[in-house]
């Protein structure tokens, strides 16, 4: 709790305006600083309220913290990419560390069934995202949300839709949309 505290200050106070890292694949601006701040209030809040179940069910673990961590930082890269492999990075990590928390009961049936479910269905859709950006990288010759925005302008390309079309069932999976929700554990 005290550790997303402090990154929580640390990005406050963080410098001002737009900053481009990582060749362009990460942007850091207001926007993203609230989101981020947000997902730290949100993660801590978590940790904070599972104290009390985790020992209830006999399942404290130091591994949980560590597993709250990771899917937070991953949430924190999607929030600043600017990038499609960049956005795939942090919705990965987020996820993979998901898919234990789901099966974290290992004694428990239902926990290792909801697990296992969670990540065949989600490497499926990570497939289908990945199937995606290669398609629009094909076709729009760059995976940047700057360079796909302006390959959108006028008459896009009919791969470029196509693997817009796949990103977006891939994400509809990994977030159960409907009417990809059939699966959600």
């Amino acid at each position: 709790g005290i550790g997303f505290a402090i990154a929580a200050v640390l990005i406050v106070t963080g410098p001002e305006g737009r900053v481009v890292t990582f060749n362009g694949m990460f942007v850091t601006d207001s926007f993203g600083a609230f989101m981020k701040v947000l997902v730290l209030i949100a993660s801590m809040f978590s940790l904070v309220m599972a104290r009390d179940y985790l020992a209830r069910e006999g399942v404290v673990r130091f591994e949980y913290p560590l597993l709250i961590v990771l899917a937070t930082v991953g949430m924190m890269m999607m929030i600043s990419s600017n990038d499609l492999i960049a956005l795939y990075m942090g919705l990965e990590l987020q996820s993979l560390s998901l898919y234990v928390l789901a099966a974290f009961k290992r004694d428990s049936v239902r926990s290792t069934e909801a697990g296992l479910k969670y990540f065949v269905l989600g490497a499926l859709s990570s497939g289908m995202l990945l199937y995606g950006c290669s398609l629009v990288y094909g076709f729009a010759g760059s995976t940047s949300f700057e360079a796909l925005a302006q390959s959108l302008q006028g008459q896009p390309s009919l791969g470029v839709l196509v693997g817009l079309v796949f990103i977006l069932v891939g994400l509809a999976f990994k977030i159960s949309a409907v009417p990809f929700h059939m699966w959600t554990p």
